[in-house]
């Protein structure tokens, strides 16, 4: 299917969820990310859930990464450049809801794209060799290139794989797993 397809299917199958199963998956996310051997670096990026979205709420990583004393990095997005500026999610770092209403850093300690030494990524849809689907601006897709090389990519999907994207491009950066209530994929050796 194509990109554009997939956003259809997949804005549709996630408004019809109702809050108790965005919750149930959430939490069944987190705990599968528990099994993935990614609990030994420092910088960990989250996004923060667009509620009106029905995202994924990321509250439960969080209380993982806290628990962990990990640096959890959360970003804000400028849509005039199309990139990402990344602050330290702190207990003093004022969050506040933008004109799209993601909730983003009003202001904090700032932190390079290089830094970063895992990735938690939104998406809509996602295929079976490890490409994704967003909302179609390419911030991630932005943000993910100038992190390292061997920064790993985790995508949150609260449904399983298609068998393929159509419509790739070269600009695409592919992940290295896709987490899902019922199971972990793994798209990098």
């Amino acid at each position: 299917m194509t990109k554009n397809d997939l956003r259809k299917t997949y804005k549709t199958l996630r408004s019809n969820l109702s809050a108790h199963e965005m919750d149930d998956y959430s939490l069944a996310i987190a705990n599968q990310l528990l099994k993935l051997p990614v609990w030994e670096y420092s910088f960990y990026h989250v996004f923060l859930a667009i509620t009106e979205q029905k995202e994924i709420n990321t509250d439960y990583i969080l209380n993982i990464l806290s628990g962990k004393d990990k640096n959890v990095l959360i970003s804000k997005s400028d849509f005039k450049t199309g990139g990402m500026t990344h602050f330290l999610l702190t207990d003093n770092t004022p969050i506040k809801k933008n004109k799209y209403n993601i909730p983003e850093p009003v202001d904090g300690i700032e932190i390079a794209d290089n830094k970063v030494d895992v990735v938690f990524i939104p998406l809509l849809a996602f295929d079976k060799t490890g490409n994704r689907v967003g909302y179609g601006k390419g911030f991630y897709d932005r943000f993910l290139a100038k992190c390292k090389p061997e920064t790993i990519k985790i995508g949150l999907s609260f449904f399983e794989a298609e068998n393929e994207i159509t419509d790739v491009f070269d600009t695409d950066v592919k992940l290295d797993f896709c987490v899902t209530p019922e199971q972990i994929y793994k798209f990098r050796d």
